[in-house]
């Protein structure tokens, strides 16, 4: 409910601007396509009002309705209504007359698309029958210099405001798809790449690394024992265990390094451009530094890491060799005692059973 009024006031508020202008200049029109005819004073003053308070009390309608959205959308029928009126009104003088009719449409179609056209062309119908009922039906076919020049800041300003809503909309609009797109890239939890993107891009490396024939190193990180440290302090210490890796590895690593959740408390890491020994001295940092890690709602608690390290090799066919050196690497390191860095210096001669990046 109140996204739903969140979104009708931004419409709103986005109509607003341009209805104030476009009533505002079609005032001009309107009053030189009526100033030849024998108009009612009420007509004045209702012209008066449709032009320069109509905008402010739309505006003020929609704001404080229990559904802006809805409340709006009635508000652009009025005001196709009252095109509709003025355009009787006007006798059908054929420039101010299209000028008119013609900015309603791209209104109405900008604002609510084909829907919203159908029923502003039905709404100006009623706004034609009304008018010829208290003023009477009459066609001119007359245009008036003062009439043309009347018509010109309707045909340039207004298209010019509208045009600059629809553009920070589309800017907007932008803005937000790269959003969700970075949302679907990245592990809400720790804000590393997820699982599927970390491997996407383990793919595009391991085959620019064999066609450029440069260095890179992929390492594997795993957090000892973090299956204990779920189940004997909860995992919101667990959840705050992962966020803080992810924090040292944002701050130890490259802009150019690829660091993504793997697993429940495994990591990826993509190092372009590093040897081995330069890869070894960054992960041994990292390690170092996570090791002095203290919670402080539970003092008591102590975290460490293995690391499994792989350099890329010409004798690799694909990413996934890559991968399982890695994987070996850190598989050797668990297995040997946990909390240090195992280097994977040749391809692995058997494959263990380990993740594909299918």
């Amino acid at each position: 409910m109140e996204n739903q009024r969140g979104k009708g006031l931004s419409f709103a508020k986005r109509i607003y601007r341009p209805r104030m202008i476009g009533l505002g200049i079609g005032c001009i029109s309107v009053s030189a396509a009526l100033y030849p005819l024998d108009m009612p004073f009420w007509i004045w003053v209702f012209l008066l009002f449709n032009g320069l308070f109509w905008p402010h009390l739309a505006y003020q309608l929609s704001t404080r309705s229990a559904f802006p959205y809805k409340a709006e959308f009635r508000n652009l029928l009025y005001d196709s209504f009252l095109g509709g009126f003025w355009a009787a009104a006007m006798q059908f003088t054929p420039l101010t007359t299209v000028t008119i009719i013609s900015m309603m449409a791209m209104n109405n179609v900008a604002a609510g698309g084909l829907r919203l056209f159908i029923h502003g062309t039905v709404a100006q119908l009623v706004g034609v029958l009304i008018s010829w009922l208290l003023l009477g039906a009459a066609f001119t076919s007359a245009v008036s210099q003062l009439q043309v020049y009347a018509c010109l800041p309707m045909l340039t300003l207004y298209p010019l405001a509208l045009g600059m809503v629809c553009y920070r909309l589309a800017i907007k609009l932008s803005e937000h798809k790269r959003a969700l797109s970075a949302l679907s890239r990245t592990d809400s939890l720790t804000g590393l790449l997820n699982h599927g993107t970390w491997k996407d891009l383990l793919q595009i490396k391991f085959h620019e690394c064999q066609q450029q024939r440069v260095q890179a190193t992929i390492a594997l990180i795993d957090i000892d024992h973090f299956k204990s440290i779920n189940d004997t302090y909860g995992h919101i210490v667990g959840d705050t265990v992962l966020r803080q890796l992810s924090a040292e590895l944002k701050r130890n690593l490259r802009e150019s390094d690829l660091a993504g959740r793997y697993g429940g408390d495994e990591f990826g890491v993509i190092l372009p451009n590093m040897p081995l020994e330069q890869a070894t001295g960054v992960m041994e940092r990292l390690r170092e530094v996570f090791g002095n890690y203290r919670n402080p709602q539970v003092p008591e608690l102590q975290v460490s890491l293995s690391i499994g390290l792989a350099t890329n090799q010409m004798s690799f066919t694909d990413a996934v060799m890559w991968l399982n050196a890695a994987d070996k690497a850190l598989y050797a390191a668990k297995n040997t005692g946990r909390n240090k860095i195992n280097i994977a210096l040749t391809p692995p001669a058997a494959e263990r059973t380990s993740p594909s990046l299918a």
